[in-house]
């Protein structure tokens, strides 16, 4: 009899601790705010791209919210090129937000790295679907 009743108890809780979970985590968005998936380990688009178009985007005042997701081999270029870092460090003194995919960073073995340089290293699956469903724009290189 207690197993039966024990069970259902516990499946609840474990739905209701999944559920709050789930939207403490939600990422907030707003249509003023850009978000950019960065991909590619080529140094000269990173620079006359990516980080020049993000950067400029959050100082200009064009979005108010600027964030640059690093992703995929992005990742060990960034903990491999200092010039890099250096951009990315003047970025988030100006209110860039940057944040990389820990799954890629550790196929690539560089969280410690990205870790070190104050950049949110998570699983970043969800948060980039709740910036496309919250009405961010989404630009990806």
């Amino acid at each position: 009899m207690r197993k039966q009743f024990f069970i259902p108890v516990l499946s609840f809780l474990v739905l209701c601790l999944t559920s709050a979970q789930a939207l403490n985590i939600k990422e907030e968005t707003s249509e003023d705010h850009l978000v950019i998936v960065w991909t590619s380990d080529d140094p000269y688009t990173a620079e006359r791209m990516v980080l020049m178009y993000a950067h400029t985007s959050k100082t200009a005042g064009w979005f108010d919210e600027v964030t640059l997701i690093i992703w995929g081999p992005s990742a060990k270029m960034v903990a491999e090129n200092i010039k890099m870092q250096e951009k990315l460090k003047a970025m988030q003194e100006d209110g860039v937000e940057i944040r990389a995919c820990i799954v890629c960073a550790n196929m690539y073995e560089v969280t410690e790295e990205l870790n070190a340089l104050g950049f949110d290293v998570r699983g970043m699956g969800k948060p980039l679907t709740d910036y496309l469903k919250g009405g961010a724009k989404v630009l990806t290189f």
